[in-house]
């Protein structure tokens, strides 16, 4: 995906340039003009979604700009314009004409990007990069990018769902290794008798089932940048190996004879407190500070709630099947979503609002599409065996048998459109075709009649 830029034209160097920081921060693509003939050069060379300009400019003013842009794009280009106290009948007046929106200066970053959020086409937003709307996560994507510039070894931490891989590979995106491979290596995914194997690579014949030779991961990030995800999982006696690794910048195959110097920077994710992991004995301290180089510790979703309904709608932008529309969430439902504490962080929230998907009648997610604090069995129709069970609290009072219905009446339409086809049927709902394989199963228990 390309993704449009922003653009935005004033006069003012300083305004401009924290304009610009604070959208780029946000994981804008942006671009500046400071008055209006270089802008419509600009669009005539860029791909725009969006344009921020002042109303007081000279020799073109804003509002002027706003009328070349519509005459040369029509309505294909939103156009937001900022003014001060003493022009805002002027705004109001461009607004009639044409303008999209307007911000009264002075305006604080949050409405800004508020702003531009509701008004930019999705395609504008690069999907791949970290939200970034509460004051501390935008401070901490300064950061990230200033690092990013460096050869520097980051460690990465937080709670699990936190979105540490998404901020490694914008480190990467952001580092003058960007076009250079990106390759990520969870430690806890792999077991410890294979983990060396992949991550050091090894000669035809170094073990049983060895029948060519393989690169490792460290091989195959050449040039580029290595993520040792979850290393804090990696067995005492590979890390070792690893630091050996890491101070000699060379790697040996298992099983081979010969050193391969290493141009790779790295970076390492960690859910666990690595101090007291070193206290306990279950990491090596040398190694620890040879990762610790510059640590970065994401905050919970919890403890940056302004980005959850920014991060709701990027989520929704991505997972809603191509050719449905991207549903908009009711009032209640982001009220819900702010409120709510979520214990598995941006991983939770994202399981919650695909299960959204699939339940929403309409366009507009409603708050009893969340079911959120619910067990993933109150979504499920119940089979005749529990049907003599108490109610859990849970589904006690009807929200559970609506959402029940709900589901059914969803499952039975995307199969009647599909003509039975399940495979259609699982398309249209955004789910897997085991899931609706499982999902059908459970109704054919509760003795529902299911379409040929």
């Amino acid at each position: 995906m390309t993704a449009a830029s922003v653009l935005v034209v004033e006069d003012d160097e300083t305004l401009r340039e924290a304009l610009c920081d604070t959208l780029e921060i946000a994981g804008y693509s942006v671009i500046s003009a400071t008055e209006g003939a270089s802008a419509l050069e600009l669009l005539e060379t860029h791909t725009v979604g969006l344009v921020i300009s002042d109303v007081q400019m000279r020799p073109m003013d804003g509002r002027e700009l706003m009328n070349r842009i519509r005459g040369r794009m029509g309505d294909c280009v939103p156009v937001i314009l900022m003014t001060a106290y003493g022009t805002i009948e002027r705004a109001v007046e461009a607004i009639r004409s044409g303008a999209t929106d307007y911000l009264v200066k002075p305006f604080a970053a949050d409405a800004l990007l508020e702003l531009v959020e509701r008004v930019m086409p999705d395609e504008g937003l690069n999907l791949d990069e970290p939200v970034a709307t509460e004051p501390r996560t935008r401070e901490l994507l300064t950061l990230a990018r200033r690092v990013a510039a460096t050869e520097a070894t980051v460690m990465l931490t937080g709670e699990s769902g936190t979105g540490k891989e998404v901020m490694a590979r914008f480190i990467h995106q952001q580092s003058p290794r960007r076009d250079e491979p990106f390759v990520a290596l969870n430690c806890a995914a792999i077991p410890e008798n294979m983990l060396e194997a992949v991550l050091f690579g090894y000669e035809k014949g170094a073990f049983t089932g060895a029948h060519k030779s393989n690169p490792g991961k460290f091989e195959l990030a050449q040039g580029g940048t290595l993520l040792l995800d979850e290393v804090s999982e990696m067995a005492l006696g590979l890390q070792a190996k690893l630091l050996r690794v890491l101070q000699e910048r060379e790697v040996e195959r298992l099983g081979g004879q010969k050193m391969i110097p290493l141009d790779v920077r790295v970076l390492a994710t960690s859910n666990r407190n690595l101090r007291e992991e070193v206290a306990q004995g279950h990491f090596r301290e040398d190694l620890y500070y040879r990762l610790n180089v510059f640590p970065l510790n994401l905050p919970p979703l919890r403890e940056r709630r302004g980005d959850i309904l920014p991060l709701a709608r990027r989520i929704l932008a991505r997972s809603t099947p191509e050719g449905r529309p991207i549903p908009t969430l009711s009032e209640a439902a982001g009220a819900q979503l702010e409120a709510y504490e979520w214990p598995g962080n941006v991983r939770e929230l994202d399981n919650v609002l695909q299960r959204a998907l699939i339940l929403q009648m309409g366009s507009e997610i409603q708050a009893a599409d969340l079911m959120l604090g619910m067990e993933p069995d109150a979504v499920a129709v119940a089979s005749p065996a529990s049907k003599s069970e108490p109610p859990t609290a849970a589904v006690r009072g009807g929200l559970g048998d609506d959402l029940r219905q709900a589901e059914q009446r969803l499952i039975l339409d995307a199969l009647r459109a599909g003509k039975g086809s399940r495979k259609r049927a699982a398309e249209h709902l955004g789910i897997s075709p085991r899931t609706l394989r499982y999902k059908l199963a459970r109704l054919r228990e509760a003795g529902v009649e299911i379409p040929d």
